[in-house]
């Protein structure tokens, strides 16, 4: 192996790591998702793994197709920033969407009282919310099915934008183990960073006082992910 494989291998470890943990839409969905459905710690490794393997995969593919048929790098590129715009768009419509269901359900499962008075009896009064009521039970399944999904479309779409220009195509040109290293490589610290920074987080969370806030917990988590696609496109993160 010479020495400028051995660099872009350290150099694939090393923006899989950067990338993934300077790029907050690569984790804080998932811990906000997490927290608000209160997924198990299994649920939340799978759904995030799946989601970055897709995340990883499509690029990759993208970037096999372009090797073997001698696609410019530049056309390439052009595609990764096409198909970031759509995630980032993606990405804010599903938090936006959520936020306002949040909203919605918050208001719904909002503490409030009745009064009752019986003839021959005192009145008395006791306090409930909805949130148990048959239709909320049908509309909560409707979201824990859909979430997961919408979450891996989103990263279906999302490009890994340094692979293919920084790392695959300069492979390619020393040989095939060398793009299959550094794909690999990338890959793997990239799902790595993802799972790590996301259980982390989530872990952190359980020590905050959160009681006061939890009715609020799906618009936050909504709001998280608006927020997420907004800096994307307008921050460029």
């Amino acid at each position: 192996m010479n020495v400028e494989l051995k660099a872009l291998f350290i150099t694939a470890a090393s923006i899989g790591f950067a990338h993934t943990l300077f790029g907050p839409d690569h984790y804080l969905p998932f811990v906000m998702m997490s927290w608000a459905r209160k997924w198990s710690w299994a649920k939340t490794a799978v759904i995030t793994f799946l989601c970055g393997l897709g995340h990883i995969a499509s690029s990759i593919v993208l970037g096999f197709v372009g090797v073997a048929l001698g696609v410019i790098v530049g056309k390439l590129e052009l595609v990764e920033s096409v198909r970031g715009d759509i995630a980032a768009w993606l990405l804010i419509g599903f938090g936006l969407a959520y936020l306002v269901w949040g909203l919605r359900k918050a208001y719904r499962d909002q503490p409030h009282t009745h009064g009752h008075i019986h003839e021959g009896e005192a009145g008395h009064a006791h306090s409930h919310s909805h949130n148990m009521e048959h239709i909320h039970v049908h509309d909560e399944k409707a979201q824990t099915s859909i979430t997961p999904w919408m979450l891996f479309v989103v990263f279906i779409f999302g490009p890994c934008e340094p692979l293919i220009p920084i790392l695959m195509y300069p492979a390619a040109e020393k040989s095939v183990f060398g793009l299959i290293m550094v794909t690999v490589i990338f890959g793997a610290t990239t799902i790595a960073t993802m799972l790590a920074t996301v259980l982390l987080a989530r872990a952190g969370i359980s020590f905050i006082p959160m009681k006061k806030v939890q009715r609020y917990s799906h618009a936050l988590a909504g709001a998280t992910i608006f927020i997420c696609g907004m800096a994307i496109v307008f921050l460029g993160l």
